[in-house]
């Protein structure tokens, strides 16, 4: 029941984002269902492995770098979910802070 909640959480939080940012764009509730698996997917296998790899430029960057590898793990679920698609680094830069920002205030408000 809590994985059912956390899905319907970033379902929402994709569809706000998208509604939000140009160039952001989900077709339909089941492209931001798939889209909420995949980019969940994405950041339970991938994201680690990729951190461990950067941890020297992003310290380096005091952090900033951890931002950008956010922002290719989602643009990597662009390409993968046919129904949601974002156009350019820009709007996947602002769609991933955004993105970031709705979940945890969803997150905030069911606790």
């Amino acid at each position: 029941m809590k994985l059912l909640g956390k899905l319907l959480i970033n379902t929402l939080a994709l569809l706000i984002t998208a509604y939000i940012v140009p160039g952001f764009v989900v077709a339909n509730l089941t492209a931001a269902i798939v889209a909420a698996v995949v980019i969940g997917v994405i950041n339970t296998f991938i994201k680690p492995v990729l951190q461990i790899i950067s941890l020297p430029i992003t310290i380096l960057t005091l952090g900033i770098f951890s931002l950008i590898v956010n922002v290719f793990l989602i643009m990597l679920a662009a390409y993968l979910v046919p129904g949601f698609e974002i156009f350019g680094f820009i709007p996947a830069l602002v769609g991933s802070i955004v993105l970031s920002l709705v979940a945890a205030f969803l997150n905030l408000l069911t606790k």
